[in-house]
């Protein structure tokens, strides 16, 4: 009786070759699905980034809207949230955001007034991409106002 239980107990286990084989699958399974997940999440910071470039855009416009003018390089994005100072802040009705998003790489977005990339734009807006610095490709390109305006205009 004994050796019918031993040899039971000894057939019920996995061989060395069948667990190499479902861990050899697994990394296969892994190397093609791993890197597609990597540019979702790419895509969806983009994606994120011109939503809120397109968010910030909104709420310059209301600022014109209130001060007939628009922020200046020194007063940057931050008098969309804070009120600026001396007889401005009477005319102020912000704010405009609730805070002021980083860019999806953790970055602030980048203000210029008045603008030197635009088509007519008195500011430029954009992100320094993944890199925070200007310019780059790839992961590293940067996001901005006047990009998404040449596509809608072609």
């Amino acid at each position: 009786m004994r050796t019918k239980r031993n040899r039971a107990a000894r057939e019920a286990g996995f061989t060395l070759i069948e667990v190499m084989v479902v861990v050899i699958i697994l990394g296969i399974l892994a190397a093609t699905i791993i890197p597609q997940f990597g540019q979702t999440v790419q895509n969806a910071k983009v994606t994120r980034a011109k939503g809120d470039i397109q968010t910030l855009e909104n709420a310059l416009e209301r600022y014109y809207l209130n001060m007939s003018r628009y922020p200046s390089s020194e007063e940057g994005l931050r008098v969309l949230v804070e009120a600026p100072q001396g007889e401005a802040a009477r005319e102020w009705s912000g704010p405009y955001v609730k805070q002021l998003p980083p860019d999806p790489w953790g970055n602030p977005y980048a203000y210029r007034a008045p603008g030197t990339k635009g088509l007519n734009r008195p500011y430029d807006l954009w992100s320094r991409g993944a890199d925070g610095a200007d310019g780059g490709e790839g992961e590293a390109m940067d996001l901005s106002s006047w990009t998404e305006e040449k596509k809608q205009q072609g």
